[in-house]
């Protein structure tokens, strides 16, 4: 995620859950709120561009694909996307269709980035400082335990950081249909963190190292 250097500090809650929504707003004009619908297939912390007021925008399309509102299913010859943040099945078809839902998954991606502090690396290791995040929160949440993350203040810090993980681990489910659209992402952001139900455990795996 990329900022002015002049302004480089660590971000608040308050402010992870306003860049959230914010690329989710973007995310949700791609894809509903063009004449054609937007895939961008390449969504990563390095593509959000943050102002001087921390809003966020979303940056090249070099892999972005236009296809009609219409269709759900979008055909693809290859894969395209950056490692850690491609969905299942823009690499393998067996996962299901590509479409509007394989942003949904980068996006819950980032967001896993944003709550944890760390880019998601290696669900197999040994070393703590190696695990996989979303594996690492899911089991936290599942025993209600204390989420264990940095710089949680008070109480509505946690409320913030709950929902964020709730939503992120709803967006990486590795059945597409399973997924949120964008515009449900929004609206489990906006709402209340009670009213979220405690998503499947998803296939929580190390991913594949794939080129752009």
């Amino acid at each position: 995620m990329q900022k002015n250097p002049q302004k480089d500090q660590t971000l608040g809650w308050e402010a992870l859950d306003r860049i959230s929504l914010g690329i989710a707003r973007g995310l949700e004009y791609l894809h509903r709120g063009c004449n054609t619908r937007i895939l961008h297939f390449d969504i990563k912390p390095h593509n959000i561009l943050l102002d001087e007021n921390f809003s966020p925008k979303i940056s090249d399309f070099g892999l972005a694909k236009i296809c009609d509102r219409k269709e759900s299913i979008v055909s693809m010859l290859d894969a395209r996307g950056t490692a850690g943040y491609i969905a299942p099945e823009v690499f393998c078809r067996n996962f299901g269709g590509v479409s509007h839902k394989s942003d949904v998954y980068s996006y819950g991606m980032v967001l896993s980035d944003m709550v944890g502090g760390r880019r998601n690396i290696n669900a197999e290791a040994e070393n703590t400082s190696e695990i996989y995040f979303p594996h690492w929160i899911y089991k936290r949440l599942e025993l209600d335990e204390e989420l264990g993350l940095q710089s949680i203040m008070n109480e509505e810090d946690k409320v913030r950081a709950r929902k964020m993980i709730i939503v992120s681990l709803w967006c990486i489910q590795t059945d597409p249909s399973n997924r949120p659209a964008i515009r449900q992402v929004i609206e489990m952001l906006e709402g209340s963190v009670d009213s979220l139900e405690m998503p499947p455990k998803p296939y929580l795996s190390s991913p594949p190292k794939v080129s752009a």
